[in-house]
């Protein structure tokens, strides 16, 4: 089976825990307004790679991935849902940790088959939950977080690690209300392993402009290590709160 595949990186440190391989999988129906990656939005462009081909790459960098194993991410994963359960089929052939990082954006809680073959060649979910309020999260990125939502609730159920990841963007993400909203939903999945509060960044204002394309967030400033920091403490306490509460 081939894939559209943006790109690859050998020695990923930030995609999962150890040294990982990652894939970039083409393709996302988001349209996140802090997206780093929009060269990775069109569906069905990118370089067509056979799923044998990128494990073989990947067995070439073995000795190296301490700790590590295979991360496939996006654009959006799940819209090559297929493709990803064959990589992961082979992957664990060769006894390879598998990370999965999505939005969860495609989930349909009504039709789950193919998803949960892929959950059973899943070592890790890496989720990220862009907004807990449905409206605000339309608008931060084009999509409801409904199935979303559920597509965590789901992951838990089926009993694979999940780690949790969210975007500080001043002004948009970090009302303290939502954030602890946040907290006490994450605090009801039982396979949470991690919780990864990330500060917004305006690196890819380069990559809007090679492509063309007006930058959504104009001139709102990074977020600070601090106000990331805060903001975890912030979504810390809905969690604890919420499994008090059991």
């Amino acid at each position: 089976m081939k894939g559209h595949v943006h790109s690859t990186e050998s020695f990923g440190t930030v995609d999962g825990p150890g040294v990982r391989f990652v894939v970039f999988l083409q393709g996302c129906p988001m349209r996140c307004l802090y997206c780093h990656n929009p060269d990775t939005w069109q569906i069905g462009k990118g370089e067509l790679r056979e799923a044998g081909e990128l494990i073989d790459e990947l067995l070439a960098l073995k000795e190296f991935l301490k700790g590590g194993g295979l991360t496939v991410t996006g654009g959006e994963p799940l819209v090559q849902l297929d493709f990803v359960t064959e990589l992961f089929t082979l992957a664990k052939k060769h006894s390879i940790h598998t990370c999965l990082d999505t939005s969860g954006v495609t989930f349909d809680p009504d039709n789950t088959e193919r998803i949960d073959k892929l959950l059973a060649l899943t070592d890790l979910v890496m989720l990220d939950i862009k907004h807990i309020d449905p409206a605000r999260h339309k608008a931060l990125t084009g999509q409801d977080n409904k199935n979303i939502l559920a597509f965590a609730v789901h992951i838990s159920e089926m009993g694979v690690p999940l780690w949790i990841r969210h975007v500080v963007v001043p002004n948009v993400t970090d009302d303290e209300h939502y954030l602890y909203e946040l907290g006490h939903f994450i605090g009801g999945l039982r396979t949470l392993k991690a919780l990864d509060v990330l500060p917004y960044h305006t690196m890819a204002k380069a990559k809007y402009d090679k492509l063309g394309l007006s930058y959504p967030l104009g001139d709102i400033p990074p977020a600070t290590k601090e106000q990331a920091a805060h903001a975890r403490d912030i979504i810390m306490q809905g969690l604890k709160d919420r499994l008090r509460k059991k």
